[in-house]
């Protein structure tokens, strides 16, 4: 139970900093931050306990990076739609998530996904955490020249997390349990004393702010247009790939997965996922997913919905305790992310690289992850890598009928986004 306890604590450390990102984004739009505030916490706590309760996995949900800003750049400031409209969009998708998730669509996809691309994802993903990781670091900036770069050593942040990456090293090698966690605190206070993150002044209580400014703000008049159906595929093709890309690796490493390769419990991780959304959207927030940052808790011995559990009251803790919970620099949880990069990309060796047919769209799967800042994209450019070099080598035995209709899906995707309507 301990370990339970402690893996969802470090779950919510990672991924806390949605807390404050995504009402930042949303409220782009013209949405009242302080209330996304709010709705960010309650869909967070929602998605969360239906992944503890339905599925029994160690999977933390909240609203995604990358979704929310397709909600607010695209739809609303570049489309030219209100917050409602869009906001009805993701409430849709979630309503289409659970009758695909009912008529077991989704639960094909995920069971007919080639091997050798459920090996590579795990390690994309593991990639892309760890070049997340670095990036809050202040290790890796952004670079005119090449798009990366070293960042400044002088940059504090780089010092806080450089320990947290010493400590949490030396105890993994000592075999400490909790090594990840201690590492985190390590680096925490390290920040304070650098001045990098400072204690909260005044009371450290405060109550959530007020939800009704966004609270089932709903618009049904556009539902029947194009543009919608539009809006719509685009939510559910972008949060379909994040999620099976996110179960499949978070499921690997807590050896979730059985020997033919399979998921079992994928249909109930989906259901959850498909509610997370509808609830979400009824909230007021942008489209709820499953976090990747969740396989720092299963590396920190998370198996079950117990870790889930406690992700989810320590967001409640949030909604209450924010000046304390904000203390946590985003270097200090930098290094957790990277050694769980490491912990991630073991699945590398079950992939058989003599075989180009199986190697290629492996290898695209894992370097577009990071390369694109997408789980999706990269499942897009490794599935119709597969199927395009498994017909050109005269292989199509290998290629199913389910690969075949989501690869024309992606290839419609793609002629949309070619033909401007983005």
């Amino acid at each position: 139970m301990r370990k339970e306890l402690v893996a969802g604590l470090i779950t919510f450390l990672t991924m806390s900093y949605i807390l404050i990102v995504n009402p930042n984004i949303l409220s782009a739009t013209g949405m009242d931050k302080s209330a996304l505030f709010t709705a960010t916490a309650l869909a967070a706590i929602a998605g969360t306990l239906f992944m503890a309760f339905f599925a029994n996995l160690p999977v933390a949900q909240a609203p995604g990076m990358g979704l929310n800003s397709f909600f607010a750049f695209t739809v609303v400031l570049g489309m030219g739609y209100t917050w409602e409209f869009a906001l009805t969009a993701v409430f849709i998708q979630g309503i289409v998530f659970l009758i695909l998730t009912f008529c077991n669509v989704r639960e094909l996809i995920v069971n007919r996904i080639p091997q050798t691309l459920k090996d590579a994802i795990p390690v994309g993903i593991g990639l892309f955490i760890a070049f997340i990781g670095l990036q809050n670091a202040g290790i890796v900036v952004n670079n005119d020249n090449t798009l990366v770069g070293l960042g400044h050593l002088a940059d504090r942040n780089v010092w806080v997390a450089m320990l947290g990456m010493i400590v949490i090293s030396v105890l993994l090698v000592r075999n400490v349990p909790g090594a990840i966690l201690i590492g985190i605190i390590v680096s925490t206070t390290f920040a304070l004393i650098l001045g990098v993150t400072k204690m909260p002044e005044g009371s450290l209580l405060s109550m959530p702010p007020d939800l009704s400014p966004v609270f089932f703000k709903f618009e049904w008049a556009q539902i029947l247009t194009f543009d919608m159906f539009i809006v719509v595929f685009t939510f559910l093709m972008v949060n379909l790939f994040d999620t099976i890309g996110t179960l499949l690796a978070v499921a690997s490493r807590a050896g979730l997965i059985d020997k033919n390769g399979n998921f079992p419990k994928v249909k109930s991780a989906l259901f959850a996922d498909a509610m997370g959304t509808t609830v979400g959207a009824v909230l007021g927030t942008s489209t709820v997913t499953s976090y990747v940052e969740s396989a720092s808790g299963v590396a920190a011995g998370g198996r079950t919905g117990l870790a889930s559990v406690s992700t989810a009251c320590l967001f409640a803790v949030a909604l209450f305790l924010a000046p304390i919970i904000l203390i946590v620099p985003a270097s200090a949880t930098a290094p957790a992310l990277i050694i769980v990069g490491l912990f991630m990309v073991n699945s590398v060796l079950k992939i058989n690289f003599d075989d180009f047919t199986e190697s290629i769209p492996a290898f695209l799967t894992m370097i577009m992850m990071p390369l694109t800042y997408s789980i999706a994209q990269g499942i897009v450019f490794g599935m119709l890598g597969y199927i395009f070099i498994k017909l050109l080598a005269g292989r199509t035995k290998d290629i199913s009928l389910t690969v075949y209709v989501v690869g024309a899906i992606f290839l419609i995707k793609m002629v949309i986004d070619a033909a401007g309507f983005f």
